[in-house]
């Protein structure tokens, strides 16, 4: 216990080594991508912006007059940029936002945000992300000739989050800051950071990079956003690792199990699992039996469906974004607790693209799998799926991928078709991307 203790303490003030995983601390901010202003404005409430959102783009808070609003925002396509060199370049402290979560300092907020185990429910956290992310895009393409922005600026990919700590309690504030740290031509990086309040002092919790991209007025096609200048050598390195993440994403399509065959590694490693389930009472590839503490991956499936009210729509009238990662992560914990067999908490997330948007009305289908476990961690994958109420035709949204730590070791889960062995690859790498395993025990674990 004292060496856990001691191991939280160098954590919170950035002593241990980087890393993915539930062990990465804050580090050195010129090392770790935290980024200070030395003159900050005062943080915003969290209430307060979807607000803003909504007043940058001149989104209608009244269903009833959604249409002509998307109708008024057509009229801005003569603010867009022709080409990038026609915008003023920005730097990282234009989009620099502070936001404050009060949960200790008003009470009446923390009953959204509380699980039934006292814990503070993650699903709410990715929701008040997506709309922090977006919002600092804003910031970085602000135009000051027109009061709203021709951009509509949507989420595209959450690259990762990953928790530097599991205690998250629901009874003090949490403060999030974040800014642009990469630009492309109609593409913006962003990375946000999450701390809660302990003592006097807010310590880290979260890290996280989300990947947006800018739509026209009526976000139909790209549009162009302004370049980021980067001003110090610190930031020149978080410009420089948002080219090395685009280079490590396009890598990794290009290495997909959609696209190309296992590696000879891969292969291995199930035609292994492959003979360990062969009946050794007969010689046929058909029976197949478990080995001890084991189970098949189809068992490990559960479902949900939700029907998209206009209550969960985003700015663009579309659903919001962290609508759907919410309900999926609060499905991959439960797959996860059910497989488990005790509470676990998440430690990653990663590679969530928005294949989609997802219309209001449309029926959601969630179905969520653990596909690959490891000692005590759990892989779930989560794959949504829509379909309109007058059509049967399902269109895949997006896929989510969750890495949870179980209080106690898991059965491994074995694959029975090869459609299921790409799965557990699928899992193992998205597992594997995680340089540093979790290894610290907190009274208040993330939730759902």
């Amino acid at each position: 216990m004292r060496r856990a203790a001691l191991r939280l303490c160098a954590l919170s003030k950035g002593l241990l080594p980087p890393g993915r995983g539930l062990t990465q601390g804050p580090q050195d901010p010129r090392k770790r991508g935290y980024f200070h202003i030395q003159e900050a404005c005062s943080p915003i409430h969290v209430n307060h912006v979807r607000d803003k959102l909504r007043e940058i783009v001149g989104a209608s808070t009244n269903w009833r007059d959604h249409v002509r609003a998307m109708e008024e925002r057509k009229l801005l396509h003569s603010f867009l940029a022709k080409s990038q060199e026609g915008l003023p370049p920005r730097r990282m402290k234009d989009s620099y936002i502070e936001v404050l979560l009060p949960l200790g300092s008003e009470p009446e907020l923390r009953e959204k945000y509380l699980t039934v185990q006292n814990t503070v429910r993650f699903g709410r956290i990715l929701e008040d992300l997506d709309s922090l992310g977006v919002l600092i895009c804003y910031m970085h393409t602000k135009n000051h000739a027109t009061k709203m922005s021709p951009l509509s600026i949507v989420t595209a990919l959450v690259d990762k989050i990953d928790m530097c700590k599991k205690s998250l309690s629901p009874e003090k504030d949490i403060k999030f800051s974040g800014h642009v740290s990469w630009v492309g031509r109609t593409s913006m990086e962003v990375k946000m950071q999450m701390f809660q309040l302990h003592g006097d002092e807010f310590c880290p919790v979260l890290d996280a990079t989300f990947v947006m991209v800018a739509r026209d007025s009526d976000n139909k096609g790209p549009a162009f956003v302004n370049e980021l200048i980067p001003e110090t050598p610190e930031e020149e390195e978080l410009f420089r690792q948002g080219e090395i993440n685009k280079g490590r994403r396009i890598a990794l399509s290009s290495a997909s199990l959609l696209k190309v065959a296992p590696s000879a590694q891969e292969r291995t490693t199930i035609h292994e699992m492959f003979l360990s389930t062969l009946d050794p009472k007969t010689i046929s590839f058909q029976s197949r039996v478990l080995p001890p503490g084991a189970v098949w991956m189809e068992s490990t499936k559960l479902k949900s469906l939700e029907v998209c009210h206009p209550q969960e729509r985003n700015i663009f009238n579309r659903i919001f974004g962290g609508f759907l990662m919410r309900k999926a992560y609060e499905l991959a914990w439960a797959t996860a607790c059910s497989f488990g067999g005790s509470r676990p908490f998440v430690v990653a997330v990663d590679d969530i693209m928005f294949q989609k948007p997802v219309d209001v009305g449309s029926l959601l289908f969630l179905s969520s799998q653990v596909c690959f476990t490891h000692n005590n961690y759990i892989q779930v994958r989560v794959h949504s799926e829509v379909a309109s109420l007058q059509s049967k035709e399902h269109t895949t949204t997006n896929v989510f991928h969750f890495t949870f730590m179980s209080e106690k070791d898991v059965p491994l889960v074995f694959p029975k078709t090869y459609g299921e062995s790409m799965l557990y690859l699928d899992g193992q790498r998205h597992f594997n991307s995680m340089s540093a395993l979790a290894t610290l025990k907190e009274d208040h674990p993330v939730g759902p």
